[in-house]
This record gives C-alpha cells, structure tokens and sequence, in this order.
C-alpha cells in the first residue's frame, strides 16, 4: 500500500499516443517553419530547404536513441537526465539535467518575448512588458489546472497554425504558377551560391525549429503505454516538422528565389504580403501569436515536469516536487517557470534565445552516447540490426550533434560555459567534493493512475 507522501508526488497517467503527438507539434510550434524563414534563406545562400534536411538528418538521429532509452527508462519522467544518469552515472546525470534546464528553463522566456515583440510592433501604445505578461499568466493558470485541459487546448491551437501553414504552401504554389520568379522547381535545393559552410551554419540555426521533441519523455508518467507511446510520439513529431519545414522553405524559395528581405527577422509577414497581400499578412501574424501561445503552453508543461523529477530525486530543492492537491501537478515548477519568464522584460529576443541550443546539442549527444552505453552493457538485441539500432544510428546522431554544438557563435558557447560551470559547482556542493555521488534517480514510482 502507498502511503500518503509518494501518492502525493505520483503523476496521473491520462495522455494517449494522439495527446502525446499534439503537445510534441504544439511544442516545436509549426509556425515556426515561417516564423525563422528569412534568417534560414539567408544563412543558407537561398537554399533553405536542404539545409533544414541537414538538421533532420540529425533530429531523426536523435530521436531514434531518445525512444530506445524511453523504452528502456520507461517508468519514470526525466527525459535526458534520466537517460544519462542511469547509463553514465549519476553525476553526468546531474550535469545532463542541468544543461538541459538552459532550454527548458529559457525557451518559454523566448517564446513568450518573441509574441510580445510581435505584438507590440504592432500596437506600440502598448508597453512590451504588458504584453509578456499577458502571455505568462494564462499560460501558467492553464497548466496548473492540469496537463488534460492543456492538451485539448492545444488541439485548437495546432490546428488553426496549421491552417495558416496550408494556406501559405496553396498561395505560394499559386504565385509562382502564374508569375514568372526566376525560381525552378529544384533550385530552391541547390544553386550557385551554396556552400556546404553556408549550409552548415544553417542546419545549426535551423536546429533550433525542431527543439522541444525531446521534451515528451518528461510526460513519461503522465502517459498509457509509455514504453510504446514515447518512442512512437517522438518520431512522427519530427518526421512531420522535417516535412513540414522542408516543404514550406522549398515553396517559399519558389516565389522568393533570392535572400534579401526588408527585415530578415520578420520575412514571413513579407512572403504573406507577396503571396496574399495585407489581409494574409494579418492573418499570418494572429497565427505566429496564436503559435507562440501554444508552444509556451506545451513547454512549460514538460519543463516544470523536468523540476518535479529533480526535485523528487533531491538534486534540486524538494519543494520543486510538490504538487497541486487538487490538480495533481507540479504548480511550483509551473509557477517559477512563469516568473522567470519576467526576466524578458529586461533581455531582448536576441540576447535571450543566444546560448538556447548549447543545452540541448549537449543533451543529444549524451542521450546518443548514453545508447550505446546501454548495448555496451546489456546487450538488448543481437545481429547487424541491434549493432545499426543500438551503436551505428547514434554513433551517428552524436557525431551530427557535435559539430552543430561547434557550429554555434562564440557568445553562445561562452554563456553555455558558463552555465556548465555553476553546474560542477553545485554539484561539487551537493557531493560534498565529489567525494559522494549526487542522489540516485527514482525510476520505480508506484502507480496512482485514478479513476476518471
């Protein structure tokens, strides 16, 4: 029998494979794929679309060792902390999970900065501040009444970005169809200007479109299934954003061939304005606020998930593994997550998203790593297939990861650094001097599934 103190830190398991896939698309956010287009255009010399499918070479990767140890690590939240900490050691564990909170703790900030701007470009009577916290505080009520509730909102949210998403691809098509753009239909993936140093740079910048399909594992118990459900979520996510951002980049090179935009930053409101004049242009900008919205809504549900499993495991205070008596979810994460995104009123979106993917290139190539550290160890399969599943794809998937992590600007590194440092830090503190290992991971939880 359970006692009273577990059952208060055991999650409710309510989400089926469909549940999972909506939050994974509303996490990433399909907008994206527009929101980031010009700078992709430009990095790449005018061909967007293959460098996107350099970066989902390495997402697929990826995502292939995330469900081989999400199957494996099954019975608990985590995600990449987990995932290490039980096939490398606890402290690479603790490490792993620290970095990881450089995206997880951040990207909401970022996500909710970028709406703000959106929007106070557009009524600046309003202060940017009003508007950020006008993102945090639905969002954060949101998912303090509960992942359920998150979930079916987010189904409306995913489908009108889509809608807009479809719309633009049909408008393009349409554009160039009848206008002569100096575009063919395969230039879009090669032309005279492409480099594989231009296309390198960016992949790494276009990494940062698919981030936040690893955070699905963190909803591990909150799960049916889950030794099955996670590592089949995980990759139609990526599969479809790989599509999707393959396809709306080759249509938007269709009808804008060259890389110079008024603004790089806000190119999506000028490829609209091409393709389906202002009325589009307005239509897009609801969609990339309505996108914003439901990514932070998907990601600081996973992130506070993150804080529960560490809290509960006593490398981060255990105050982060309380949850809501009521709603049975973790409202402190939830809650400092939401008053961290106050920091935006202070940072500029540049600034803020700059050192964003240093965490999560370093998770990938751990989680990869970690792998082949299990097949080193345990030997779960046999034959070419198990050496191409267990040790080949994510040999691959961390050597990808690795030059996208070397791949990204100075300031970028340097603030990961340093991160990574205050983490050896507290971790020296929380071992005594390395002299004793950091609390073990919890992956035994007892089962409180409730009755609906």
């Amino acid at each position: 029998m359970t006692n009273t103190s577990s059952s208060t830190r055991t999650l409710e398991r309510t989400l089926n494979l469909s549940s999972v896939v909506v939050i994974g698309v509303a996490w990433v956010t399909p907008l994206i794929a527009l929101a980031t287009i010009g700078i992709i255009i430009e990095l790449s010399n005018g061909t967007a679309p293959t460098a996107y499918l350099i970066t989902l070479l390495a997402m697929i990767f990826t995502a292939w060792s995330y469900g081989r140890m999400a199957s494996v690590h099954y019975k608990s939240a985590g995600s990449a902390y987990t995932y290490v900490g039980m096939e490398m050691g606890p402290r690479l564990g603790f490490l792993t999970g620290w970095l990881i909170l450089l995206d997880y703790f951040f990207i909401p900030l970022v996500v909710w900065l970028i709406g703000a701007a959106y929007l106070a470009e557009q009524f600046p009577a309003v202060p940017l501040g009003a508007w950020i916290i006008a993102f945090i505080v639905p969002t954060t009520l949101l998912n303090i009444i509960g992942i359920r509730v998150a979930a079916k909102a987010n189904y409306l949210l995913v489908a009108f970005q889509l809608l807009v998403i479809a719309i633009f691809v049909a408008l393009s098509l349409s554009h160039f169809a009848g206008h002569d753009t100096g575009a063919t239909l395969l230039s879009p993936f090669f032309n005279q200007g492409t480099t594989f140093a231009a296309l390198a740079t960016a992949a790494a910048v276009a990494a940062y479109s698919f981030i936040g399909f690893d955070g699905l594992t963190l909803l591990t118990e909150e799960t049916h299934d889950p030794r099955r459900t996670i590592p089949r979520a995980m990759l139609i996510v990526v599969a479809f954003f790989g599509v999707l951002f393959v396809g709306v980049a080759w249509v938007a090179q269709l009808v804008h061939p060259g890389t110079e935009f008024a603004n790089v930053d806000s190119a999506a409101l000028e490829l609209a304005r091409l393709v389906g004049g202002h009325l589009f242009a307005a239509i897009v900008l609801a969609g990339l606020i309505i996108g914003q919205f439901a990514c932070g809504l998907a990601i600081q549900a996973g992130a506070s998930r993150l804080l529960f499993t560490m809290g509960r495991d006593g490398v981060l205070p255990k105050s982060l593994s309380h949850l809501s008596p009521r709603y049975k979810t973790p409202v402190v994460g939830i809650v400092l997550i939401g008053l961290t995104g106050l920091v935006g009123l202070f940072m500029d979106v540049t600034t803020s998203a700059s050192f964003i993917n240093f965490g999560a290139f370093s998770a990938f190539i751990l989680v990869n790593i970690s792998t082949i550290m299990h097949y080193r160890r345990h030997r779960p399969g046999r034959g070419i297939g198990a050496i191409l599943g267990w040790v080949v794809l994510p040999l691959a998937g961390a050597i990808v990861n690795f030059y996208l992590l070397m791949s990204l600007d100075i300031d970028a590194r340097l603030i990961g650094g340093i991160w990574l440092a205050l983490g050896v830090l507290w971790l020296a503190v929380l071992t005594r001097g390395f002299r004793q290992p950091p609390p073990r991971m919890q992956l035994d939880q007892p089962d409180q599934t409730q009755e609906q």
